[in-house]
């Protein structure tokens, strides 16, 4: 059956977004060739959301402290997108990639579940 879930990312600058994973967010990674890095990510939640517009992906990290996870984030230089806003799900941010894309940062309020056993 099903194992596990691919994530791409589109970059203007790959190289730049690929050091920013391995080296600002230490992320885990292996080599698939020529370069090619896929890194090992943090447990992840899949969401559906209607859409009034053509069908679209996003892809957001999640923390349990954003104030903490900000201020560590910043001693590395990263460039923050939007300043913490309330959503009632969440408080959310923006994380600047190096290749001129952006993700989204949260801290959850809403049940997680990436904990979730199985």
């Amino acid at each position: 059956m099903i194992n596990g879930g691919h994530v791409i990312l589109y970059s203007r600058d790959a190289e730049a977004d690929r050091a920013f994973f391995r080296e600002v967010l230490g992320y885990p990674h292996v080599d698939a060739g020529g370069g090619w890095l896929i890194f090992k990510t943090p447990p992840g939640e899949l969401a559906v959301h209607p859409a009034d517009g053509p069908p679209a992906q996003e892809f957001y990290l999640m923390c349990d402290d954003l104030a903490a996870t900000m201020a560590e984030l910043g001693e590395r230089g990263v460039e923050f997108t939007r300043p913490p806003s309330d959503r009632g799900w969440g408080v959310l941010t923006g994380i600047r990639l190096p290749g001129g894309g952006e993700l989204g940062l949260y801290e959850p309020r809403h049940p997680i579940a990436h904990s979730l056993p199985g």
